[in-house]
């Protein structure tokens, strides 16, 4: 029996189970303290379903990764730059202390494991860094901003790293209204943009409209 045909026997809405209950897992204990008796205990299911479908945690972490990531940040386009900027503050917002928690409990073993690490990259980082670097190309395009501008390049890591740091910096996730803040004090200025009610409206809609 080949690995597709032993993956056959799982539905999409149980797989999502078992992911939903390995990151919830890692959340609550972090990296050591996940195991595969831990995810069949919560999900009631037989470990060696586990170990048939994923042969090992490493695996089955990633596959959790890639399975339940939501490309919010992909799907923005308000049109402008301070938009798609301020939409990506509700989105990570909204989503910062389930991500920030995850991303701490993953962090330091995925130093230690080569495959957990490109798992994490794959799945949380990589997709964020690109959406918000297609918002600057959007952007240069409509001449919002010039091409050759120095703080272009480096948005994805302003706005993605004040999301991990704020909580260990001040003990509190970054939200909305922090991350709003941010971008005014922070990006905008360097982008030589300034944010207005138009622009916050827009992503605010952008965000809220349905897919």
């Amino acid at each position: 029996m080949t690995p597709q045909q032993r993956r056959s026997k799982i539905t999409p809405e149980r797989e999502l189970e078992f992911y939903e209950a390995a990151l919830d897992l890692l959340r609550e204990g972090g990296y050591d303290a996940l195991t595969m008796e831990g995810v069949a205990a919560r999900t009631r299911c037989g470990k060696s379903t586990l170990y048939r479908q994923w042969r090992t945690k490493p695996q089955l972490v990633a596959a959790a990764l890639r399975g339940t990531r939501c490309l919010a940040l992909a799907r923005v386009d308000t049109g402008t730059l301070k938009g798609d900027l301020l939409a990506a503050a509700c989105t990570a917002g909204a989503g910062s202390g389930r991500d920030t928690t995850l991303m701490h409990a993953l962090s330091h073993a995925a130093l230690q494991n080569p495959e957990l690490l490109r798992a994490l990259r794959e799945a949380l980082i990589e997709p964020e860094i690109a959406a918000i670097d297609a918002m600057i190309r959007r952007a240069v395009a409509r001449g919002e901003i010039a091409a050759d501008n120095p703080a272009a390049e480096f948005v994805a890591a302003q706005l993605i790293g004040v999301v991990r740091a704020r909580p260990m910096l001040e003990g509190r996730h970054a939200d909305e209204t922090y991350l709003t803040r941010f971008l005014e004090a922070a990006i905008f200025p360097a982008l030589g943009l300034r944010a207005g009610p138009c622009a916050a409206k827009a992503a605010r809609e952008s965000v809220t409209a349905p897919v």
